[in-house]
C-alpha cells in the first residue's frame, strides 16, 4: 500500500524539482488521500487558480514515480474547488478580500470579508448598515471549518 507520507513527499518534491513547468502557478499542495484500495486523491491550489492543463500534467508526474507492477492504483488530481472547506492556511492567504463563513469549534456561525491573515488567526469584517464595521478575530484553533462564500 502507497504511505500519504510518501505520496505527499513526491507531491512537493515535483513543485520544486519541475518549477519550469509549473513557472508563475505558485501551486500547493492541498490534501491528499489513499482510500484501502488505493484510490490516490490529490487536491492541489494554486493564487492563481489551478487549470485543468497542471492537474494533468501534475498526474503524469506523479503516476510516474510508481510502479504500476508493484501497486495498483487510480489516481485523481483536482483542484480543491471553491465549494470545500480551506484544507491550509495558504488558502486563506489566497482569499483574502473575499468573504467567507467560518464554523466555530462552539457551533458559531461567523461572516465577514477576510481582511487579515497570520499564523494563528484570522480577522473577518462584518458590514453594518448604519454602524461602523465589525471586526471578529478568530483563531485558528478556534475554526472547525471554513470556506468561500460563492456568489453571483
Amino acid at each position: 500500500m502507497i504511505k500519504k507520507e510518501k505520496l505527499n513527499h513526491i507531491v512537493e518534491t515535483i513543485f520544486i524539482e519541475e518549477e519550469e513547468l509549473f513557472q508563475d502557478k505558485d501551486l500547493f499542495l492541498v490534501v491528499s488521500n489513499i482510500s484501502a484500495d488505493n484510490r490516490i486523491t490529490v487536491l492541489i491550489d494554486s493564487m492563481e487558480g489551478v487549470k485543468v492543463k497542471d492537474c494533468g500534467t501534475l498526474s503524469k508526474l506523479i503516476e510516474n514515480k510508481f510502479d504500476r507492477e508493484k501497486e495498483d492504483f487510480e489516481l485523481i488530481v483536482s483542484s480543491a474547488g471553491l465549494d470545500k472547506p480551506f484544507q491550509v492556511i495558504k488558502q486563506y492567504y489566497k482569499n483574502i478580500g473575499r468573504t467567507i463563513k467560518v464554523l466555530t469549534t462552539e457551533g458559531k456561525r461567523v461572516k465577514g470579508k477576510l481582511i487579515s491573515v497570520s499564523e494563528s488567526k484570522i480577522e473577518l469584517e462584518k458590514e453594518q448598515k448604519k454602524k461602523e464595521n465589525i471586526i471578529n478575530t478568530l483563531k485558528f484553533s478556534d475554526i472547525k471549518e471554513a470556506k468561500v462564500v460563492i456568489t453571483f
